[in-house]
């Protein structure tokens, strides 16, 4: 009730999300999956059909990632809307990851996709959406007046990008760093870098504590 909205954008389909955080027994809460294209909120999920080119890059990876002869460890995720090759579980992660990038690029550029680079991984998905267009068109939709946006992946940038377009736009707002050694651009371009996970939380109750108290600023 201290805030107008909360949303969680993620490249995880939402319905996966709900269920890995039990965001279902939460009230109040959004979340916008595969970079905005699906929605749950209020226990209602709604998730448009993928282009074509989805499915035809579906049937070409595992040839594709053999082929090239990618590492032991090479695996795929198939999130419906999008697919994701992941070098994680591979000896030599970045190798890995550059050794699959121009394939990558060249299967989505004849399949209409766009290439999504994350921490050891490669996102193939629909062109149009990212963490910042669904962010502004929420934030639009709802009338938010200030804006506070954590992350901790390379597909949180876009975010940061619409959080600053939202500033000019008179909209204030703060990017925040959920602080790691794996991704050193996003804490780079944050205004606030923290201790990971548990320092968002404590930075979350911070904020709370303040809303709550007379001497922090007013509810409205």
């Amino acid at each position: 009730p201290l805030v107008g909205s909360i949303v969680i954008v993620t490249g995880r389909p939402a319905d996966v999300a709900v269920t890995y955080g039990s965001l279902d027994s939460i009230g109040g809460i959004a979340v916008l999956g595969q970079y905005g294209l699906d929605r749950w909120e209020g226990g209602r999920h709604t998730s448009p059909q993928p282009p074509p080119g989805v499915q035809t890059v579906r049937e070409e990876l595992p040839g594709l990632i053999e082929r090239v002869g990618a590492p032991e460890g090479t695996w795929i995720e198939d999130k419906g809307h999008a697919l994701a090759v992941h070098t994680r579980r591979t000896p030599e992660p970045d190798s890995a990851l550059d050794l699959l990038r121009s394939p990558l690029d060249a299967l989505a550029e004849r399949t209409g996709l766009s290439v999504e680079p994350g921490r050891m991984v490669i996102e193939l998905r629909p062109r149009g959406m990212d963490k910042g267009t669904a962010l502004t068109d929420f934030v639009t939709d709802r009338g938010g007046s200030v804006v506070l946006y954590a992350g901790d992946d390379l597909g949180d940038l876009a975010a940061f990008d619409a959080v600053e377009n939202l500033r000019e736009q008179g909209v204030p707002g703060i990017t925040v760093c959920s602080g790691s050694t794996e991704v050193t651009a996003l804490a780079e371009r944050a205004d606030l870098v923290v201790d990971g996970p548990e320092g968002i939380a404590d930075l979350l109750a911070d904020l709370r504590h303040a809303l709550i108290t007379p001497s922090g600023p007013p509810s409205s």
